[in-house]
């Protein structure tokens, strides 16, 4: 089912979030916490932003588990960034292949998905059609992710002036609806789990997702506060230096203490370019 990761904040060393903490991404790659399956060792994916050099993120992805990859072990304490998407990947739809790891970019645009829609196949080609020729031919793997991602830029890019947190959600929101109904259409009966997080590098819309209100979607918690510290592999929020602040938003939570708070069901949570986190009621 895979775990993700995302934080926007104070600039911060990469390998404070991915392998320090007791219950690092890296950790959640071969020892999940809160999966029946704890293995996510289908390929990984982190992507970065660093405003000085390009509005468009840096993305490194591997078909190779991240427990056991030496190049991000060797990057991950040289990279700084006040931004970053993370991913480690359990395959459901599509093959162990790069082209099928997340996080996936459109421009300044990433996304990284946990959870998956049964039966994928069948609503596939529905999905594509509704794509404008570039992104219909921008995909490049097979995840039902991907698709999902393209077929939210298609309605952000065709109905919105511009991409902020709002158009987002109501993209998001269009979205999850259009993919219901193909579901619908196509006797689909499995339920899809659709937690997802997008940024552009000043802001992050996540999403805690289930399409049958009466079940519980997979876990997706969120911590805020001044300042972003590991020691001992415990990780806290501080008291603020020259401003600072950090947000994070994971699948688990990174050690078992009291600043993690789980987001409700069919929410968004929202992290704006100030770093002020909304929670939003879902509408789909």
């Amino acid at each position: 089912m895979c775990r993700l990761m995302a934080y926007k904040g104070t600039s911060i060393i990469i390998d404070e979030l991915l392998y320090k903490p007791h219950n690092s991404l890296i950790n959640q790659s071969i020892n999940a916490k809160e999966l029946e399956e704890p293995l996510n060792g289908d390929g990984f994916g982190i992507g970065w932003y660093n405003a000085e050099i390009s509005h468009e993120p840096a993305t490194f992805v591997s078909l190779n588990p991240a427990w056991s990859n030496r190049n991000l072990k060797n990057l991950a304490p040289k990279i700084k960034t006040s931004c970053l998407v993370a991913h480690v990947r359990a395959a459901s739809v599509g093959e162990v292949s790069e082209a099928n790891c997340h996080p996936f970019q459109y421009k300044e645009l990433l996304l990284a998905h946990n959870g998956g829609v049964e039966h994928f196949s069948r609503i596939k080609r529905s999905l594509r059609s509704q794509l404008s020729d570039e992104l219909y031919n921008w995909i490049k793997g097979q995840t039902d992710s991907e698709h999902i991602f393209a077929f939210l830029i298609n309605r952000l890019i065709s109905d919105h002036p511009s991409i902020t947190p709002d158009s987002v959600t109501e993209a998001f929101e269009f979205t999850f609806s259009y993919i219901k109904q193909l579901m619908s259409n196509y006797e689909i009966n499995e339920d899809a789990y659709l937690n997802m997080v997008i940024t552009n590098g000043h802001f992050i819309v996540a999403t805690r997702y289930v399409t049958n209100p009466k079940e519980e979607p997979l876990t997706l918690y969120h911590s805020e506060g001044s300042r972003y510290v590991v020691e001992n592999g415990i990780t806290r929020m501080e008291a603020p230096k020259d401003n600072d602040q950090a947000v994070l938003v994971v699948s688990e939570k990174l050690t078992n203490d009291n600043h993690w708070t789980l987001i409700p069901k069919n929410h968004f949570v929202i992290v704006e370019p100030d770093l002020n986190v909304r929670i939003k009621p879902i509408k789909a």
